[in-house]
């Protein structure tokens, strides 16, 4: 007889001995995307794992634990923060200016979406573009596991090396069948297990280099620094914004899926972003990166079935002590690309597979060709490539068919309150007839 994994719920303690690998698990899943964005930057990673974690905690707070979600640093900056980075005028202190800037505009935004509601939502973004959004989350980020992985031909990798690939499928093979065939606590912690077993077996074929380690004090203080302020700076920084909405809406309702709780209205929509915001505007004060709720914990969660804002604040209070202890984050820093590329490979395909679920669970009618234009056009626009430029920012992926798919949403709305639309369905016989919403019928 089959076991039915047993979910541990949002508010739901669990005791020290399994919170402790459970909130491990978490840091390992968010570790190498997060210090990623400051080295990019030429900034020390422990401030970001340090404002990463305190940002986690001040989410977990406002959102009165009932939402979970780690915050970690955010990609959608990178360009418009180098442009500032690489000009003799400006520098990164500028780039920390505007990340101030955003986070406040955020949360203004969580400000009228407390006096406006959530209802917009649901007119702009209907199920049959809900779904292929949240969806594309995982979807687009699967060319990155295999690019992390060195599984695919790309600028770092010239050539498929072996020992990377039976890494990389060692690590997910573990992870596929641990969660499938694991009993009791060890299906909880399939990810940290093939982690493990992972890095073992790069160990074992010389693919881990120690370097780091050796190279990191045992004490590590986080550099702060000082944001400036300049109008032409923020305005290169500020459209990122509109990413970082998007992205966060989508997260929120994947996440609601996975959990099977709508936090778009409890605790809110307002109370997330007003939180996000604060934590990127804290973050930008303190001289770190701007942050955002993670993909690859939602991931994690989607996969254990644990979703205590306990185990999320245990992961937050990890990387809080990481920030200080050098050769700690050396040591995670050198679990090698195919292990954290086989692991993201089933992270992100469980977050897209929970966008196929969304778009099954509200049974959707593709025989309406409104529903089958929403999602044919949202899924070719976040899987083409296709991009458009704001400012110093670019919209694409899951971001630009987020913005398509609203402003499709919005035309639909406006044309069925001019009552100019017609509704579909499916007779007994098979044949589809149309009713207009001006009450006219097809005669045979």
């Amino acid at each position: 007889m089959s076991q039915t994994k047993k979910i541990i719920q949002v508010q739901e303690k669990v005791p020290l001995a399994k919170g402790i690998p459970l909130s491990i698990q978490h840091t390992f899943a968010m570790f190498s995307a997060s210090v990623l964005v400051p080295y990019i930057f030429g900034i020390s990673p422990a401030i970001a794992l340090l404002m990463n974690g305190i940002g986690t905690l001040i989410f977990i707070a406002i959102t009165k634990g009932k939402a979970p979600a780690y915050l970690g640093s955010s990609f959608a900056f990178i360009s418009p923060a180098l442009l500032l980075i690489t000009d003799p005028n400006y520098g990164y202190q500028y780039a920390l200016g505007g990340f101030v800037v955003t986070g406040i505009i955020f949360m203004l935004i969580a400000v009228l979406i407390k006096f406006v509601g959530t209802k917009w939502i649901d007119i702009l973004l209907p199920p049959a573009a809900m779904g292929p959004v949240v969806a594309l989350i995982g979807l687009e980020l699967a060319s990155n596991a295999a690019q992390n992985g060195g599984i695919v031909l790309t600028d770092s990798y010239t050539s498929i090396d072996p020992k990377f690939v039976t890494v990389f499928l060692i690590t997910l093979l573990v992870a596929v069948f641990g969660q499938v065939l694991f009993r009791g606590f060890a299906a909880a912690i399939a990810i940290l297990i093939s982690i493990i077993v992972g890095y073992i077996a790069a160990l074992v074929l010389g693919l881990v280099d120690f370097s780091m380690v050796q190279e990191a004090s045992w004490v590590a203080l986080p550099n702060f620094m000082a944001p400036k302020f300049d109008l032409n700076a923020i305005l290169i920084v500020i459209p990122a914004t509109l990413v970082i909405v998007s992205e966060h809406i989508g997260h929120q309702v994947v996440t609601s899926e996975i959990i099977g709780k709508n936090l778009l209205e409890d605790p809110g929509l307002h109370r997330s972003i007003f939180a996000d915001g604060l934590s990127t505007a804290l973050s930008g004060m303190c001289g770190s990166v701007p942050t955002t709720t993670y993909g690859e914990n939602i991931g994690v969660m989607a996969i254990t079935r644990v979703y205590s804002v306990w185990v999320i604040g245990g992961a937050a209070i990890f990387s809080i002590l990481l920030s200080f202890v050098g050769k700690a984050s050396g040591l995670i820093q050198t679990i090698p690309g195919p292990v954290m590329g086989g692991v993201s490979f089933l992270l992100y395909g469980m977050i897209g597979a929970s966008g196929i679920r969304l778009m099954v669970d509200s049974k959707i009618d593709y025989a309406k060709p409104r529903n089958l234009a929403l999602t044919s056009v949202v899924f070719v626009t976040g899987l083409s490539g296709a991009a458009v430029t704001v400012g110093h920012s670019q919209l694409t992926g899951m971001s630009l068919a987020a913005v398509v798919a609203m402003l499709l949403g919005l035309v639909f709305y406006i044309l069925d309150k001019f009552h100019l639309t017609n509704d579909y369905e499916t007779v007994s016989d098979g044949v589809i007839e149309a009713e207009s919403k001006k009450d006219l019928t097809i005669e045979e």
